[in-house]
């Protein structure tokens, strides 16, 4: 329990130091800002296998599952990949929920920062839940497996309905129990009008995300979960992938168009993954080879998109020929 302790306090100081230290007043992040940060949480992230490796060679965590240190890292690094790639599905949402909202960029930071701090919460309780599930019953793996071969299935068919968060069930909900005013009132989330409090679209673009996230959660935990069902390894991947996806938010956000094949790769991560929870108990993936299939897919849809240029749609023809 204290290497618990000690890894919450840690991610406490460093979301203070966030935003009571570097994000104390509200401004645009900018692409390289955005790049800095993405590239210090990747190299913390990563830093933090170190750690892994040391407190299983020296035992001072519980190791349920029997990991030696080599086998530890390689899955903590495994399930921060698989995070990380998934979180990219859930950049395209939340820039949807900011560009309905009408959230400016200079307040978009702060909301995904309280953001963050519902992720966690509700991701621990998750990963305890599916981590007790998978220990005390082995079959919900083949469960896990067939829903995420099933999403990756439906994010192939791409017959998803385009998200419109003012016609979500969140939305309609917030405004039958709470007062809703369309106007901001600088970074505040709640706004006194005319006598009443009212919820500020700061307060419901929070909302909406934290939902979101929970939903994007029943996709990458059980991911993970077909890694190791370590519940240290998990969380801590789980929770640094989730702490870089604001600066990643802002990296990507403003070139969605441009990686226009990623989601096959997520297509291809969730359906090795499934797989991977089916035939468990009865082939045996090394993790090298995990690895090798997340970068390779990520790295093939970066490069489709860059390299396979757009069809170009024709020119109308000219009125006036005749």
């Amino acid at each position: 329990m204290l290497v618990w302790g000690l890894f919450l306090l840690l991610i406490i100081v460093f979301l203070a130091l966030d935003l009571g230290v570097f994000n104390k007043e509200d401004h645009i992040i900018k692409t390289k800002e955005a790049a800095i940060w993405t590239a210090v949480w990747a190299t913390v992230a990563m830093s933090f296998s170190a750690v892994i490796y040391w407190l299983f060679a020296e035992g001072f965590i519980d190791n349920p599952t029997g990991l030696t240190p080599n086998s530890a890292v390689l899955k903590y690094i495994t399930g921060y990949l698989i995070e990380l790639s998934l979180s990219i599905d859930n950049v395209f949402v939340i820039a949807v929920i900011f560009s309905t909202f009408k959230i400016p960029p200079i307040y978009q930071h702060r909301v995904l920062f309280w953001g963050i701090l519902g992720a966690i919460v509700f991701r621990a309780l998750m990963i305890l839940f599916g981590v007790a599930l998978i220990t005390r019953f082995e079959w919900v793996i083949y469960v896990f497996g067939v829903f995420l071969l099933f999403t990756a299935f439906k994010m192939l068919k791409g017959d998803d309905h385009e998200f419109d968060p003012k016609k979500s069930f969140v939305f309609r909900q917030i405004k039958k129990v709470y007062p809703i005013t369309s106007q901001l009132n600088g970074h505040d989330f709640f706004v006194k009008r005319m006598g009443l409090n009212a919820a500020t679209p700061l307060f419901v673009a929070l909302v909406v995300i934290e939902l979101t996230d929970i939903l994007f959660a029943l996709d990458s935990i059980p991911a993970i979960l077909a890694i190791t069902a370590d519940p240290f390894i998990v969380f801590t991947s789980n929770i640094f992938a989730i702490l870089g996806l604001r600066s990643m938010y802002f990296l990507i956000s403003r070139m969605l168009q441009k990686f226009r094949f990623i989601n096959y790769s997520l297509v291809v991560i969730l359906a090795y993954v499934g797989l991977k929870m089916l035939f468990s108990h009865q082939i045996e993936i090394p993790e090298w080879l995990s690895l090798t299939v997340i970068a390779v897919s990520l790295l093939g849809g970066v490069l489709a998109s860059v390299l396979i240029k757009e069809k170009e749609e024709p020119e109308a023809k000219n009125t006036t020929d005749h």
